[in-house]
């Protein structure tokens, strides 16, 4: 396994993975929702690594040490920067934290490496396999890409895994008049994760919202990462619907990981701190 010093997600996963990846801006809308007057749930909160890659590289024990001290209590792996699974599971221990997922190549759960997948993901406490990026001109492509993992999903499930795959703006462009994100999830088994990712819907023309409803029962991990309002700006601070995001994965949702992600800013972990802090103000901590 090697280090990376490419931004490019697939790029980055491809050389960080596993080796043999206010009101007025709907915060304040509980005030006036009475959908809102529901029991809730309490959804965890993790951070998707991405967000904070090259404190990982400089210092990994040390960044998931400062994640843990915020409050947060998971981390989403997006590579492992040299670290076998038993290093990785001793420093989420020492740290009082969990791993909420791991973004994984495509390549790492095709049947020559799948068991392999599977014993990293064992070791490290990881339920959810993520796969984070795919595409595919044809319809049929993608109705291939939904066979293959619902029989993952089917060799998974006895072994309390799940695999799942992750939003990106392409996936809501159409192929053949449907977007590949509605032919994946139309097309897979109701065990298949769909990790939406708000601002990827959002750049690919989409309501995260609305996809959101489309897939009920399917979002178990969802990526609020904000969209909108500059490279620095965080959830409260962009365009993005929140108290309608929030309020479904709450009330009507299967969701049982918020990931906070953030890929923009040249201080990541203060971003990521101060999202923590919008997040408890909101009363989501």
């Amino acid at each position: 396994m090697k280090n990376s010093n490419y931004l490019r997600r697939r790029e980055f996963l491809q050389l960080s993975a596993l080796g043999l990846a206010g009101a007025s801006l709907g915060l304040a809308g509980c005030a006036t929702n009475k959908s809102c007057c529901c029991v809730k749930k309490k959804i965890s909160i993790g951070v998707q690594l991405y967000s904070v890659r090259e404190d990982c590289k400089k210092d990994f024990p040390g960044t998931i040490a400062a994640i843990a001290k915020m409050g947060y209590a998971g981390v989403e792996f997006a590579g492992y920067w040299n670290r076998s699974a038993t290093e990785i599971k001793k420093m989420l221990d020492d740290n009082g934290i969990v791993a909420c997922g791991s973004h994984t190549p495509s390549e790492n759960v095709q049947p020559d490496k799948l068991a392999a997948t599977i014993e990293f993901n064992q070791i490290i406490g990881n339920k959810f396999i993520i796969v984070p990026d795919m595409s595919g001109k044809t319809r049929q492509v993608w109705l291939d890409k939904a066979k293959q993992f619902s029989e993952i999903a089917a060799q998974l499930k006895p072994l309390g895994l799940s695999i799942g795959y992750h939003s990106h703006f392409h996936d809501f462009h159409p192929v053949e008049g449907e977007a590949p994100w509605e032919i994946f999830g139309e097309n897979t088994s109701p065990d298949v994760i769909l990790q939406l990712d708000t601002s990827n819907a959002c750049d690919g023309g989409a309501d995260p919202l609305a996809e959101l409803k489309k897939f009920p029962g399917r979002t178990h991990s969802i990526h609020i990462k904000p969209n909108g309002g500059g490279p620095e700006a965080i959830i409260g601070e962009d365009k993005i619907d929140w108290s309608g995001v929030f309020d479904w994965c709450e009330s009507k949702g299967s969701t049982q990981w918020y990931v906070v992600e953030h890929e923009s800013s040249k201080q990541p972990l203060d971003t990521v701190a101060r999202t923590f802090t919008v997040l408890k103000k909101l009363g989501k901590v």
